[in-house]
């Protein structure tokens, strides 16, 4: 939460100004006196100050000149904007020569008090940031990208050092953070960029359609097959291909995934004829593998042949202040494909979404955007628009939280999540069993156990 501080010796504006700030989520703290400021400053350390000029019946402006000078000599990195009742444009113009960021006359108007402010304090923000990211973005080609959360930068900072070798890349995280994002950048980073790179979806590749998909087929393999088709990893040769999913594949197909990985050679269904290929692979999954590994559903040694270099990425709850930036990047994005330039997100909607916990990640932040400039008529949009069109999995709910120790037996635990997982996938056996992150065989072994009757 930022904190800013009044120092003004009028009651009415500090109670005044103090009550709108607070109602748009900032922390504040009120200060009569320049000279008893300094102590609070340093008390408090705000990021912010709003300064009255005026303190005495003179009204020339001099104790808070005086005022502003000791603070930005003193608190350089603390944003300043000055409050006066008679404003005029030449002691505006010498207080943002000494480092103030603006300049406000009483009467004020609140829009545009909270409109500066949040503009200082993100420009101020960024500024911290910014030297690490602009020189990222100076060396590699990350447009595509949008944060600045130190997890971020580092995690560039990563595939930007390892895009230029041809080493194997396993990228984590929870659905929705960005997995193939991150597996485009890469590719687009090394010398394969001029390239094919070929996407593969391995979840939703069938163990029986899994040599003809990456490895390709002849005519006559099997019983549709009426033409020769090129396989996945031969469109990839020479660049780079990304399997996405990969903690979904079965044990067979793993066996025949990791010897195109070993030697880089195959052969298409149906043919005796190996071939070659020269392809770099990415790999990614919302899976722990390394737990899978334990459980002998997923082959140790296809783990480390694609586990050379690991990147898990954040969700997008462990980065709230991105949640900002790119809610307005995908704003204004859509200004243009729905023809609306006047659109924009009002800034307590924006200090809103940044407290989501948004499970579904960014993914899930661009639908609730979408959605509500395609339902919302206005071009300023608010909390109460968003709130209309997010979904229930949004917000945190008593479903979510965990029994108190001593409730509930693991047993009990277990057999509910089962319970709830069939429902939601109304008994689907491969969607429960992967949603509940274990094998079928091993869902058919807890159904059997718990009685839970079911139909395939």
């Amino acid at each position: 939460m930022n904190k800013i501080l009044i120092i003004d010796d009028d009651f009415a504006v500090q109670t005044s100004l103090s009550l709108m700030l607070r109602q748009e989520g900032f922390q504040v703290k009120t200060c009569s006196s320049p000279v008893l400021a300094m102590d609070v400053i340093e008390e408090f350390q705000p990021q912010l100050i709003i300064l009255d000029l005026n303190f005495s019946i003179e009204t020339s402006g001099d104790e808070g000149m005086k005022a502003l000078k000791i603070i930005r000599h003193t608190f350089p990195n603390i944003a300043l904007i000055l409050l006066t009742g008679w404003g005029t444009i030449n002691l505006a113009v010498e207080g943002m020569k000494l480092g103030a960021k603006d300049f406000v006359t009483k009467p004020w108007q609140n829009g545009y008090i909270i409109q500066s402010i949040n503009t200082i304090l993100n420009l101020s923000q960024q500024k911290i940031q910014s030297p690490n990211r602009k020189k990222l973005d100076q060396q590699y080609q990350f447009e595509h990208i949008v944060g600045n959360d130190p997890k971020l930068l580092e995690i560039l900072e990563t595939i930007g050092r390892v895009a230029i070798t041809d080493a194997p890349v396993l990228i984590t995280g929870e659905s929705g953070t960005g997995k193939e994002l991150i597996a485009e950048a890469i590719h687009q980073n090394s010398k394969r960029r001029h390239k094919p790179f070929v996407k593969v979806n391995l979840g939703g590749v069938s163990a029986t359609l899994f040599e003809s998909e990456l490895f390709g087929h002849t005519r006559g393999a099997f019983t549709d097959a009426k033409s020769d088709r090129i396989g996945r990893f031969e469109l990839a040769n020479k660049g780079t291909i990304f399997l996405d999913e990969i903690g979904d594949l079965d044990l067979s197909s793993q066996v025949k995934l990791l010897r195109v990985l070993q030697d880089r050679t195959f052969e298409p269904l149906g043919s005796s004829k190996s071939k070659t290929v020269d392809v770099r692979v990415i790999c990614a999954t919302n899976r722990n593998l390394e737990e899978m590994v334990a459980n002998n559903t997923f082959r140790e040694d296809l783990f480390y042949r694609i586990n050379l270099i690991s990147v898990k990425l954040p969700a997008l709850r462990e980065r709230p202040e991105d949640i900002a930036a790119l809610a307005i990047y995908f704003a204004n994005n859509l200004k243009t494909i729905y023809e609306r330039p006047n659109l924009s997100i009002s800034p307590k909607a924006i200090n809103w979404l940044k407290t989501l916990p948004l499970p579904g990640n960014i993914r899930q932040l661009k639908n609730l955007v979408e959605k509500t400039i395609l339902l919302t008529p206005k071009d300023e949009l608010t909390i109460e628009d968003f709130q209309k069109n997010i979904s229930i999995n949004a917000s945190p709910s008593n479903k979510n939280t965990l029994p108190e120790v001593g409730a509930m037996t693991l047993d009990e635990m277990e057999l509910l999540m089962i319970q709830r997982a069939m429902a939601f996938h109304q008994n689907k056996i491969s969607k429960v069993s992967r949603s509940l992150g274990i094998t079928r065989f091993a869902l058919y072994r807890r159904l059997e156990k718990f009685n839970i009757p079911f139909v395939e």
